[in-house]
């Protein structure tokens, strides 16, 4: 069964977070599902995929080639055989999605009392369900570990 980690954004955007995690994903030898509920949100970070600071291949679902991108950003589910999922702007992931995966992400914006409040749901949910996972909050430019239920690996 995957854990979800929960990121709980203070203090640099998503922007700067995203290609971090999205990076390290990839070093992993994971395929990444960026799920987000707005279009002109992944037309944005699409954008800054391509012209930020470093490459990461990716691609915009419906595309000719989504099952072979590396990472798809997308407003369902992806078609790219996933083992990652990272969801953003409040994206649902199931506890039974997650059992399949490696590792799902939740990054949120703490700025965002809205935000907070649905990522405390999708905590209780996948938790509930027996999802293992752990909530990371940054402190001073560094990710810090400020709790965890149940195994993760």
């Amino acid at each position: 069964m995957g854990a979800a980690f929960f990121y709980h954004l203070t203090e640099r955007p998503l922007e700067a977070t995203l290609p971090v995690l999205l990076g390290k994903a990839l070093d992993a030898g994971w395929r990444v599902e960026l799920r987000g509920t707005d279009p002109d949100t992944l037309d944005r970070l699409d954008r800054h995929l391509w012209l930020g600071d470093g490459f990461l291949p990716h691609g915009l679902a419906g595309g000719p080639h989504d099952d072979e991108q590396p990472v798809l950003l997308t407003t369902g589910a992806g078609t790219n055989n996933a083992s990652c999922v990272m969801a953003v702007d409040g994206a649902t992931v199931t506890p039974d999605e997650t059992a399949k995966l490696d590792r799902v992400c939740i990054l949120f914006n703490g700025a965002d009392p809205a935000a907070v409040e649905h990522a405390r749901g999708q905590w209780r949910t996948l938790t509930d369900a027996g999802v293992a996972a752990q909530y990371w909050a940054e402190d001073g430019g560094r990710w810090v570990k400020k709790s965890e239920s149940g195994q993760t690996g």
